[in-house]
């Protein structure tokens, strides 16, 4: 939201009290506040007819400075609010003659005394992060819509770039972009996103939260192009300055603070095949389905049932269609029985012809008009209302529907939509503000689904298919990007929003291969399998036609078998990665800047990533077959050729539909299993280390069990050029040095 036009004049129809100088103090043993007038002050009553602001500093913890900017604090206080894992510390606060100095950790913000000269410096480890200054910190007034607003602007070094703020479909850096964050169902080719968070980090070492569930707008380098500008309406603004010193520090600074993501079960890690959405299907079409899979030796682990296992008209009642599924127990037994999980489709959106409305109507678990209304509209399902997820009667009584299918042996569901949720004359069971509840909503929802998973099938073995967030909301894996188009320039966008939402403590990611929408050519299908089957998880599903490979031509069972083979006998690394997600916050799927943050190069690349650590991939994203992108510093080798090629530049490449750059990054140890069948299995069952161009020195290699316990260690040493092994497994194993 811009306030200004051009960088001196307001506006016309805005009035801006901006903060001017640090005018009176209070110093506390955990916290320093400041009254900031809105005029220069000279003496005391200069202070008289003129706004003034309150800011607080205080520590939620260590290397966290929170900083709150209060104009009127007698309006009423609504929710809801970020749930944050807050570890208070005891801040050091001194002041000297020119300036005051708040330190929490390794960070501190230093605040100037100066007359007329108000400014926030921040520090991390004492090198200067980011500033508020001069027309930053502010409160507007817009004269003529009778609306308020807090302001507030951080200053960007030469060469700083900004990332995160959610999943998102533009450019991978921000700067240039205005991001307003606001759940919406928009596809992958808009502005519109379906997980949008308040939270950026840049290059330079820190990332800022700012602290409000409602639409916060960004001005990323745009309205001010020296400046990361966050707005909201209200009459307070809360943020927090979160110093991690790298991209991955950052992270995991933020995540610790927002939560760490559960660690899915390694079942869920192998391939997911749909029934598609308006696709008609039965019984015979669903093991038709598996048959074929099984017949092309391609090896699947997940089935998930689309929307229409339920009747037409009656989404979401959660009750099998008795026409086209008239014995779903007997069904859901036989898939199990050949090593099969179960996902199932649903939403909070309920039709009015759905067995569960008259019900919820009378008992009041949906959101009301201010009236006493039921909210209705007939957008998506005839009549739908919507579930009242700040009621607790309302959520057991969903709940209690879910476990009925765990119980019938559903494993998954796949928690979809959650973007429409209403905002005007809407009530919530627990008065919840509904500007504040629109993007909030998503949060709520997908943790009653995941915690009644947990409750079921235990902690470990929960997994959702989730397609909006917020903050927080990494907490309740997996996400996919939503709705794409079957094209390459839609595939791009599926990378950055994977990259995107990385910045954001999201760790485990999807997508619909080939896409959502229109049918693929053989061409899209085939690259995209290759990308979407080296993602942390992946899964056929589309909209109106099937995504099984046959349906595509006879080369598509071989990439899609190729490449789900190939995952599976990476799953020691590839859990490696998960588990250190859910300890460090460190998503599998990572921008090159995570692993590489002093390539300049790497900083802007959005056609690649590093899965884990260790191993970099490059989708091929033109019909042509060729591959432009960025090897860092080293000799790397490719895991499917073995072949070597020596990094610090630029490479353009043409692979067949069988390959693709997966390069081995130099001096690195990727374990991988003997099993290509299934995802979950004794992953140090027949164990090849891969040593890649090693290094004189050690490499501690932790290979975890399917429930993220470690199972062995192997410790990988090079002396000389002569590589030795030393492990507490007493399994064999087998060492294979790519020199």
């Amino acid at each position: 939201m811009k306030f200004t036009h051009g960088y001196w004049i307001n506006r016309p129809e805005y009035d801006l009290h901006f903060a001017i100088q640090s005018y009176t103090a209070t110093i506390t043993e955990d916290a320093l506040r400041i009254i900031c007038p809105s005029v220069p002050v000279s003496g005391r009553g200069d202070i008289m007819n003129h706004a003034a602001l309150t800011v607080t500093f205080t520590a939620p913890m260590e290397d966290v400075i929170r900083v709150s900017v209060e104009h009127h604090r007698g309006t009423v206080k609504k929710g809801p609010y970020f749930e944050l894992n807050e570890c208070p510390v005891k801040p050091e606060i001194t002041e000297t003659e020119t300036e005051y100095t708040f330190r929490s950790g390794r960070a501190k913000a230093v605040i100037s005394k100066a007359y007329k000269g108000w400014s926030v410096t921040y520090y991390g480890d004492d090198k200067k992060l980011t500033q508020s200054e001069y027309h930053a910190m502010a409160h507007a007034w817009n004269r003529e819509t009778g609306k308020e607003y807090m302001i507030d602007s951080l200053n960007l070094d030469v060469g700083e770039r900004v990332y995160g703020l959610g999943e998102r479909f533009t450019a991978y850096v921000k700067n240039g972009q205005v991001v307003d964050i606001w759940n919406g169902d928009g596809g992958t080719a808009s502005e519109l996103a379906y997980k949008n968070v308040p939270f950026y980090m840049t290059n330079r070492g820190y990332g800022v939260l700012v602290e409000n569930s409602s639409d916060v707008s960004f001005e990323v380098a745009s309205e001010k192009v020296e400046r990361v500008q966050f707005s909201l309406e209200g009459q307070k603004l809360t943020y927090d300055v979160i110093y991690g010193g790298t991209p991955k520090g950052i992270l995991e600074r933020y995540t610790d603070l927002a939560g760490k993501p559960a660690l899915p079960p390694a079942w869920s890690f192998g391939l997911w095949l749909s029934t598609s959405f308006t696709t008609s299907y039965d019984e015979k079409t669903v093991t038709s389905f598996i048959d074929g899979m099984a017949q092309r030796d391609i090896p699947l682990s997940v089935f998930h049932f689309d929307c229409f296992w339920m009747k037409e008209n009656h989404l979401t009642d959660l009750t099998w269609d008795p026409d086209t599924f008239p014995d779903p127990e007997g069904l859901l037994k036989k898939l199990k029985d050949r090593g099969l999980h179960i996902s199932c489709w649903l939403n909070p959106y309920i039709a009015q012809e759905s067995n569960m409305f008259d019900e919820g109507v009378e008992k009041g678990y949906f959101l009301h008009k201010e009236n006493g209304d039921v909210w209705q509209t007939d957008m998506w399902q005839p009549g739908m209302a919507i579930l009242d997820v700040t009621n607790p009667e309302a959520r057991a009584w969903y709940a209690d529907r879910l476990r009925a299918l765990q119980r019938m042996g559903v494993d998954a569901f796949k928690t979809d939509f959650a973007e429409r949720i209403p905002v005007r004359g809407i009530v919530y069971h627990d008065g919840s503000d509904p500007l504040r509840m629109h993007n909030y909503y998503t949060y709520l929802y997908n943790k009653l689904v995941f915690e009644t998973i947990e409750e079921c099938r235990g902690k470990g073995d929960a997994v959702l298919f989730a397609r909006s967030a917020t903050v927080g909301g990494q907490q309740f894996p997996i996400h996919w990007n939503g709705d794409s188009s079957a094209t390459y320039m839609s595939m791009a966008e599926t990378l950055r929003s994977g990259l995107s939402i990385s910045h954001s403590g999201f760790s485990f990611w999807s997508h619909d291969i080939a896409g959502f929408e229109q049918t693929a050519t053989a061409d899209v299908y085939k690259r995209w399998a290759a990308f979407g089957l080296l993602s942390s998880h992946s899964r056929l599903h589309g909209s109106q036609s099937y995504r099984v490979p046959w349906l595509f031509d006879e080369e598509a069972n071989d990439v899609v078998r190729k490449f789900s083979r190939l995952k599976n006998r990476l799953m020691p690394y590839l859990y490696g990665a998960a588990v250190e997600a859910h300890e460090r916050g460190i998503p599998v799927l990572r921008p090159m800047m995570f692993e590489f943050p002093d390539s300049i190069a790497c900083e802007t690349c959005d056609t690649q990533y590093m899965l884990g650590a260790n191993l970099l991939v490059a989708p091929i994203m033109y019909e042509d077959g060729h591959v432009d992108y960025y090897l860092p510093r080293g000799e790397w080798t490719s895991l499917l050729s073995d072949d070597t090629v020596v990094g610090n530049t630029w490479r353009r490449e043409t692979h067949d539909y069988l390959s693709l750059p997966l390069m081995a990054r130099p001096n690195s140890v990727v374990p991988m299993g003997s099993h290509e069948d299934r995802p979950d299995y004794d992953y140090t069952d027949g164990l090849e280390l891969h040593v890649f161009r090693p290094e004189d020195g050690e490499i501690v290699v932790k290979v975890p069990d399917t429930k993220g316990s470690i199972a062995a260690v192997y410790t990988v040493s090079t002396v000389n050029g002569e590589v030795t092994v030393k492990t507490d497994s007493a399994k064999p194993y087998s060492v294979i040095v790519h020199r």
